[in-house]
């Protein structure tokens, strides 16, 4: 009794390990999001705080990558990159709006989508925190963008969403080949980072001194971004990516909207209104959603393999050639088999074999 709660134990504690390693993620960006948010205030430019944190960011996970993955250093070239993103256009999420699983993964991204952009388009009257109710805001009735800078702005938003998905997209796809050298593609993602935030730096940025950092929150907030938010990040996504694929990781990213909100109203001292509660409560439920269906996705995937790793076994039990028609049959099961399905058949062969 006392070995089958072990072993409760332990499975939950394995299954629900990639959960808390996602929802640990969001709390790192949202980090990032209140410290660079002080730095930007204080006059850093974000064109070399990004340069900075992809600096920080390779001299963090470098070392580690030369040091365990030496002896398998990975191979990269500009061919295996095209053909990834073309294996990523043709869809690496199986959907049958038929099933409800499916239905529960297609509601649970609107609710999440639509309470992202609750949180964003809609304020409301301010809700009243303990920690913030006898705390007032200076209002600054300064016009500081004007229409056209919202609307570039808003696109640029566009942008950096597509490039932070098709980022997962293509991490996931690279992960399938190179999947023990996930150190080496982290360093490799930080290194190129440097390359492309430094040329749009010196297009963007003419003055010299702007390069200039102190030991200060500028210096602090391009350290945290670096080493967490980037090289930490990237690796520890790309484990979770490898066992639950780009979706599940990518569910839980509106998450950070919620604890920016919160962080930036014990810290910051900002004002949380009810679009934004609203909207966190529809992110939730989405998510949940989300969740639930990739759950009963992997739950019938697994039902599927070990009835395909049964039936080869079979077919290897009757290697002698009875019963052709299973036999026939096989190399198409075979073909849709994990490696570790393939190890146990292997060893069954081998034993009729001998």
């Amino acid at each position: 009794m006392g070995i089958e709660k072990v072993g409760c134990c332990s499975k939950f504690v394995e299954n629900s390990q990639l959960y808390f390693a996602m929802i640990f993620l969001q709390f790192v960006y949202g980090g990032m999001n209140i410290i660079t948010k002080v730095s930007l205030n204080q006059g850093m430019s974000h064109y070399v705080l990004v340069v900075y944190r992809h600096v920080f960011a390779t001299v963090a996970i470098a070392p580690f990558a030369i040091i365990f993955e030496r002896k398998h250093q990975p191979r990269i070239t500009f061919p295996i990159f095209i053909q990834i993103f073309i294996l990523a256009l043709l869809g690496m999420e199986k959907m049958n709006i038929k099933k409800v699983r499916c239905q529960a993964k297609v509601m649970g991204t609107v609710f999440t989508v639509g309470g992202a952009m609750v949180m964003t388009l809609y304020k409301g009257p301010i809700v009243e925190m303990v920690w913030t109710k006898h705390h007032r805001t200076k209002i600054n009735n300064t016009q500081i963008s004007s229409d056209k800078q919202w609307f570039i702005g808003s696109i640029f938003i566009i942008l950096s969403t597509l490039a932070w998905a098709s980022l997962f997209v293509l991490q996931a796809k690279v992960i399938e080949t190179y999947k023990n050298h996930q150190l080496s593609l982290t360093s490799l993602i930080c290194f190129i980072g440097i390359i492309q935030a430094a040329v749009v730096t010196f297009l963007m940025e003419r003055k010299t001194s702007v390069w200039l950092i102190g030991w200060d929150m500028n210096l602090l907030a391009a350290a945290y971004a670096g080493v967490f938010s980037s090289s930490m990040s990237y690796y520890v996504q790309g484990l979770v990516m490898q066992k639950k694929g780009p979706v599940f990781a990518t569910a839980f990213i509106p998450l950070m909207m919620i604890i920016v909100a919160i962080m930036g109203s014990f810290i910051l001292a900002e004002q949380i209104y009810l679009g934004g509660v609203v909207g966190a409560i529809l992110i939730i439920i989405g998510l949940y959603s989300v969740l639930w269906g990739k759950n009963k996705e992997q739950i019938m995937e697994n039902k599927v393999t070990d009835e395909n790793l049964s039936f080869a076994l079979k077919c290897v039990h009757i290697i002698d050639g009875k019963n052709s028609n299973q036999n026939a049959e096989a190399p198409n099961k075979l073909l849709s088999l994990p490696h570790s399905h393939m190890n146990v058949i292997n060893q069954e062969e081998n034993k009729v074999l001998t």
